[in-house]
């Protein structure tokens, strides 16, 4: 008669060959990682202004991916152009932490859709409408407005007014990683934002970053002659935002301007194929991501630069 394993034994060959499965996958992503550059899976980093816990959080750090920074920078924008404060940032950020792990998703509880998981059936917009983060955005900073004295609010009370959830507490633990994100895409913590966007293949569109400017920022973030020399000519590969004169509806200092183009266009990069950001003296580059903000050539202080992959 043929013996058979028992129970436990064939429990635990599966699960000894489940490790062993586990294991190699990890081993062959490493592989693959160090292959393909050493550079490790696309990723942003957002720190205090100084590098240290300066009332940003319990941490000095918090990593997301591109598309996390793309979103939230997209929330911080539609917020600033509004003239809402940093405070009403942070609030945002932190919803949309909780709500969607700062993701446009196409699902939810119910019909909850999108960033902040609005709902068609209880009057935030259609589906299309609530899966455009700028609109998304627009509706909750627009409710969150009519919260009396919701900037002295305990931050999970101010995000429940607006998105009645079912969870209300779940709002507290992300903001400190709300903070530090709102002070970095407002301007305030300069430098403070850096992401490595991975290898993505075709040149950037000088035309697609302009209308993705304009549509978070509104009509007044590009200059005039938007894109073109004195020539007249176009120049393809750059685009120019100045800042002297072009402080957000808020009233915030142009450096603090500066600071929140500058890091709109890095949270952006692997999106839209940016390849260098430059402002006040420091440069942000896809190639050498990893360094941060470096020291650069000096240039006035009154322009932010965005320049392309080819």
């Amino acid at each position: 008669m043929t013996e058979t394993a028992s129970p436990v034994r064939r429990g635990r060959h599966l699960r000894i060959a489940a490790a062993l499965a586990v294991l190699l996958a990890l081993v062959a992503y490493v592989v693959v990682q160090y292959v393909s550059g050493g550079g490790g899976a696309p990723r942003c980093v957002v720190r205090s202004a100084d590098g240290s816990d300066s009332g940003s959080g319990s941490g000095t750090s918090y990593e997301l991916t591109p598309e996390m920074a793309g979103n939230a920078a997209t929330i911080s924008a539609v917020g600033t152009t509004r003239g809402m404060p940093e405070r009403a940032v942070t609030i945002a950020l932190a919803t949309a932490l909780q709500e969607s792990a700062l993701r446009n998703i196409r699902h939810g509880d119910r019909d909850s859709l999108g960033l902040f998981q609005q709902r068609p059936s209880q009057g935030w917009g259609t589906p299309g409408q609530i899966l455009d983060p700028v609109y998304s955005a627009g509706m909750f900073y627009d409710r969150l407005a009519e919260v009396p004295g919701y900037s002295r609010l305990p931050l999970t009370e101010a995000a429940q007014r607006v998105q009645r959830s079912g969870f209300p507490q779940a709002y507290a633990k992300h903001e400190p990683d709300a903070s530090l994100l709102a002070a970095a895409l407002t301007g305030r913590a300069s430098a403070s934002l850096t992401c490595r966007a991975g290898q993505a293949a075709g040149a950037g569109d000088p035309a697609k970053v302009r209308a993705e400017l304009t549509r978070a920022f509104g009509e007044g973030v590009l200059p005039a002659s938007s894109g073109a020399g004195r020539s007249g000519a176009p120049r393809p590969a750059e685009l120019t935002l100045p800042v002297s004169a072009a402080t957000s509806e808020g009233g915030a200092s142009a450096s603090r301007r500066g600071w929140e183009l500058a890091h709109w266009a890095v949270a952006k990069a692997a999106e839209l194929r940016i390849a260098e950001v430059s402002y006040a003296g420091r440069v942000w580059s896809a190639d050498e991501a990893d360094e941060g903000w470096r020291a650069g050539k000096s240039r006035d202080a009154g322009e932010v630069r965005i320049r392309m992959a080819q």
